[in-house]
């Protein structure tokens, strides 16, 4: 008998009990990164999506697109300028970041995940009021921070059985106007209101480093916070974390940051033992589905 079939018959018993254990489990995933712009880690990612739908888990994508905005800009003219290192998102800005996430980014993903066999609308947080925003810091412009959040959409996509793909765009709040979510930041809002089991985070990282530049798998928020303050958690990791802590207090029961780089990342942390990345809990020694 072929040796790669007994080890994929024995892979899949050995992943029945975490298939077990996230069953009806709401986990929001994070893509963006490299992998959006390769159309083969495009579909890796799409069906690993699948799969988890598949065995009964309820996935929320959320995805950003900051290299395809920043292509469209340079291609339509329109000059980026920067206050402390961030994009001033002015009006014009603002109707070329709906246009790219809401249409462009958003559907390509919704339509790898439909070529892998499975269901998937794409929504923004416009739609339904999924995210209300309000401005982050005025000398960014349309640049916004979620302060409400209506997820019953979410939750009636669950029960039809179809995968919602979120783009990061909000309503303002009460002014009706756009406003651009970091989309970080949109997928920790959207996981606390769902009080989602898993926030996953996948970037071009394996994970959270100690001083010494090993992978921590397992962090508490204390530990998180004490590395932040220490400068071991540094750059581009902070806001990461910072997320991670928010949608922690808001209820999420563990988040992880991984290498979305990496194969089916998101299978291995869910469905295997080992897991992949940094998983971060708001107390190690508190019941949680995790298996690290």
């Amino acid at each position: 008998m072929n040796r790669d079939w007994i080890t994929t018959a024995r892979t899949l018993a050995e992943a029945l009990p975490f298939m077990q254990r996230y069953a009806g489990a709401v986990v929001v995933v994070k893509f963006g990164g490299n992998a959006m712009g390769d159309a083969a880690a495009m579909a890796d990612f799409a069906r690993d999506i699948v799969l988890m739908r598949q065995v009964g888990v309820n996935p929320v994508v959320v995805h950003g697109g900051g290299p395809m905005i920043n292509d469209m800009l340079d291609r339509l003219g329109i000059e980026s300028r920067f206050v402390r290192g961030k994009r001033v998102t002015d009006k014009a800005t603002i109707e070329v970041v709906e246009m790219v996430l809401t249409g462009l980014v958003n559907k390509r993903i919704v339509q790898a995940i439909m070529d892998e066999g499975g269901r998937a609308v794409g929504l923004s947080g416009k739609d339904d009021d999924l995210l209300v925003a309000e401005a982050d810091d005025p000398e960014l412009g349309f640049v916004g921070r979620p302060v409400e959040m209506n997820v019953q959409v979410l939750r009636d996509l669950f029960t039809a059985g179809i995968i919602p793909v979120v783009a990061p765009v909000a309503t303002g709040m009460g002014d009706n106007e756009t406003f651009n979510v970091n989309g970080d930041t949109a997928a920790g809002a959207i996981a606390g209101a769902l009080q989602a089991d898993r926030l996953l985070l996948l970037t071009d990282v394996p994970g959270v480093k100690d001083d010494s530049g090993e992978v921590v798998t397992q962090l508490s928020a204390a530990q998180v916070r004490e590395m932040i303050g220490n400068g071991t958690i540094a750059g581009g990791m902070i806001p990461k974390t910072e997320t991670a802590l928010d949608a922690i207090e808001a209820g999420v029961r563990a988040v992880v940051i991984l290498d979305g780089r990496l194969p089916n990342a998101t299978l291995l942390e869910l469905f295997t033992e080992h897991g992949a990345g940094s998983i971060i809990r708001a107390d190690l020694n508190a019941p949680t589905l995790t298996k690290k």
